[in-house]
């Protein structure tokens, strides 16, 4: 059966200006960090990037690493847009990363001019498009001049293979430089992917600041810290879960009973107002002064659409605000 959207997908979504720039980025995007490899189930994948269109989020955030294998989310991600997303390209914004290993040798990853431009024609290629809307530094090179990875970045907007730059993982004091050596060139920053949570708030050491200072927008990935901010915990650590898999980044031994305490403080207060605990910590996120958008995962419809509660919750009060930093300390 054909695709056709809901026609009323725009109606509840709701939309921010990424930084200074004039591109609107929807609050909620969706990740193929997890879900959507080569290893994952493809009908329930291309459901699920289907759903979320319909929903109005038309931010999907690919890198050339994510899988499993590596390249396959972005194979899986081409094959959607080519089979069913087609004619909506223009309402849709792609962003693509490189920077992590994907193949042999002293060029499969970091930062290099050849690595960079390289790995962005072979996710072009994968997806079968002509551009992404965004393309990515996914981390600082200890090795390479930033004004290397700078300027492939800008090679990368001048040649059309992408609309606009971002970086991600870099640290505030090499943000505010390259967001320099960008402006130079007339080629700005539009965005910094970085990791934000409730538990892991180390954009507020600088990099937030230094964001809202350059105009860039700032996307947080990882908000429900992989999964610890939801209730899939609280009764313990399930055998199918993340966790219990062992799979990512999120183990048996990262789950402390400190950082439990934390959890169950926090759902606490998102049981008074009302909400699930994964909506509070997006939410929380959304309400930060530097962030455009929040990147969300989803191995369910379900969890996309419970996920887009954020999108209409209730302001938080400097009392709510109060509480929930309270219940982050350490015990």
């Amino acid at each position: 059966m054909n695709f056709a959207p809901s026609e009323s997908r725009y109606e509840s979504s709701a939309f921010r200006r990424c930084g200074r720039s004039g591109l609107q980025l929807p609050i909620i995007a969706l990740g193929l960090w997890h879900n959507f490899g080569g290893a994952d189930d493809f009908v329930g994948a291309r459901a699920i990037l289907l759903r979320a269109f319909d929903l109005g989020i038309t931010h999907f955030d690919l890198a050339n690493n994510y899988g499993p294998p590596p390249g396959s989310a972005e194979e899986l991600f081409g094959k959607v847009l080519k089979t069913d997303l087609a004619a909506w390209r223009d309402e849709i914004v792609v962003s693509t990363k490189a920077g992590y290993r994907m193949w042999p040798g002293p060029y499969g990853e970091w930062g290099s001019r050849k690595s960079l431009l390289a790995s962005l024609d072979q996710s072009l290629r994968r997806m079968n498009l002509d551009y992404v809307d965004i393309f990515y530094s996914h981390r600082p090179d200890p090795d390479t001049p930033l004004e290397e990875t700078v300027g492939a970045l800008v090679h990368a907007v001048r040649s059309g293979k992408a609309l606009y730059a971002g970086l991600s993982n870099y640290p505030a004091d090499m943000t505010r430089r390259a967001a320099a050596l960008l402006a130079t060139e007339a080629v700005p920053l539009l965005i910094h992917q970085a990791r934000y949570n409730l538990l892991d708030r180390w954009i507020e050491g600088g990099l937030a600041d230094a964001l809202l200072d350059v105009g860039a927008g700032c996307i947080a990935f990882s908000p429900l810290a992989q999964g610890l901010l939801t209730d899939r915990y609280l009764g313990g650590i399930a055998e199918d879960s993340r966790a219990g898999k062992n799979r990512g980044f999120l183990n048996p031994g990262s789950i402390t009973e400190d950082a439990m305490r934390r959890v169950r403080a926090l759902n606490a207060i998102a049981r008074r107002r009302g909400q699930s605990l994964a909506c509070l910590a997006l939410s929380w996120i959304l309400s930060r002064p530097a962030v455009t958008s929040v990147l969300v995962g989803a191995s369910r419809i379900s969890q996309l659409e419970d996920n887009l509660e954020a999108a209409s919750a209730p302001g938080f009060s400097e009392d709510e605000l109060r509480e929930i930093d309270a219940a982050l300390q350490p015990s």
